[in-house]
């Protein structure tokens, strides 16, 4: 099995549309949460979410035949892959082979938007108003399709959908094709624009979005008035390598991707198991893949949704995975009460927020946790950021569908 590390990372995010101001933004406590601009939201239960400002492809290097031709999710997908296939230096062809870098890129709801303009077109129009390119701008694989072709990656090809954890599974299975050398690089993440009237109803009309209109009251992760989460939206992409790969042509390293725990609830279809067991386990392989040793400083970027039956159930997994010792000595945050739940691209970005606080030895907070919740009584970082000088970090995030996924990371 060979070592794995991160050598490119990039991101477009509410936060920021790249890495260095996202990780700014996330120091200082920024918050992203804002009124949605992109659509009328005058009919619609849920008046805020985390969206992309003024995302503008061409800035990106993206030909205009693919802005055309590519839903938002995709383009996002696009410009972040480009900014980390640059971070990370490699060139195909003269680093490595096109047969041997590979792509996973997930969504966990592909091109939504095409589907609520197409469906509208084909109900107000009729059949013959729907796009020729609404299916290849639809799917949930063509963003992984098309960063492959724009960076010639040949090798291995899995775009993963598993609802909120897809940017984690992406990345974890990307780690495995590079770890038993199905791959020499991958890059690998997730991207997801579900800002639309048809997703916005159908996650609202289900309970899951918070229905408070005030921007700063409304992702509360572990705090007492949660009462659900908060849509995003954006792309964040890693290219993982083999460790000699990456050494031999001096390449800068981030982090090592070192576990990886993958598991299903096999419960409910939306709500977690309350025992937190399948998302126990999760973290326990991939604290055990990664050697971690009670004692080590832990830092833990939490799924942290910010809805009443998550935060519960994953306090209660960390308890269970880490034995009570542990669990309280572990630096925890969820970085969604600034950015918001980018859904299929929350876990990539997330792993992108871990390996900076790995490398940079800073855990960045849980902003608006002011009456922590009694049942979610570990260290969640609370409103301001912490020096913390981790050994080790791991990226939890959990999907409907009862999907658990776990990446862990060290400093290297």
């Amino acid at each position: 099995m060979r070592r794995v590390v991160i050598t490119g990372m990039g991101c477009v995010t509410p936060l920021g549309h790249n890495v260095e101001t996202l990780w700014k933004e996330l120091q200082n406590g920024s918050c992203a949460i804002r009124e949605i601009t992109s659509i009328p939201t005058e009919t619609l239960p849920v008046k805020v979410a985390a969206e992309v400002l003024d995302f503008k492809p061409e800035n990106f290097g993206i030909e205009k035949s693919m802005v055309r031709h590519n839903d938002r999710y995709a383009l996002f997908a696009l410009a972040a892959a480009g900014m980390a296939m640059a971070d990370s230096g490699l060139q195909v062809d003269k680093d490595i082979a096109p047969d041997r870098l590979g792509c996973a890129i997930g969504s966990g709801t592909g091109g939504i938007q095409t589907f609520n303009t197409e469906h509208t077109s084909l109900m107000k129009n009729g059949p013959r108003y729907v796009s020729p390119l609404f299916i290849p701008e639809m799917i949930a694989n063509i963003a992984s399709g098309n960063v492959a072709i724009v960076h010639h990656a040949e090798g291995p090809n899995l775009p993963v959908v598993t609802a909120c954890a897809t940017g984690t599974h992406s990345v974890g299975e990307a780690y495995r094709m590079v770890r038993e050398g199905r791959a020499d690089a991958m890059i690998t993440g997730g991207a997801e624009a579900a800002i639309c009237e048809i997703a916005i109803a159908g996650f609202a009309n289900s309970k899951a979005l918070t229905t408070s209109d005030n921007p700063m009251a409304a992702s509360l992760p572990f705090d007492a008035r949660r009462k659900g989460f908060v849509m995003g939206e954006g792309s964040g992409i890693l290219i993982l390598e083999d460790y000699e790969l990456a050494r031999r042509r001096g390449a800068h390293i981030y982090a090592e991707v070192c576990g990886y725990g993958n598991t299903c609830d096999a419960y409910h279809y939306t709500a977690p198991r309350p025992d937190g067991r399948s998302a126990t386990n999760a973290m326990r392989l991939a604290l055990a893949e990664a050697s971690f040793k009670s004692g080590e400083n832990l830092y833990i970027n939490a799924h942290g949704t910010g809805t009443p039956l998550n935060d519960k159930a994953e306090t209660v997994a960390i308890k269970q995975a880490l034995g009570e010792a542990d669990a309280r000595k572990a630096v925890i945050s969820s970085t969604k009460s600034m950015h918001g739940h980018m859904l299929g691209a929350t876990g990539a970005v997330e792993l992108i927020i871990s390996a900076l606080a790995v490398k940079n030895g800073l855990v960045p907070p849980t902003i608006h946790l002011d009456q922590p919740d009694p049942e979610c009584d570990l260290d969640y970082t609370p409103n301001v950021a912490r020096d913390y000088k981790a050994d080790i970090a791991i990226s939890n995030s959990f999907g409907f569908g009862g999907q658990n996924a776990c990446v862990a990371i060290r400093r290297i």
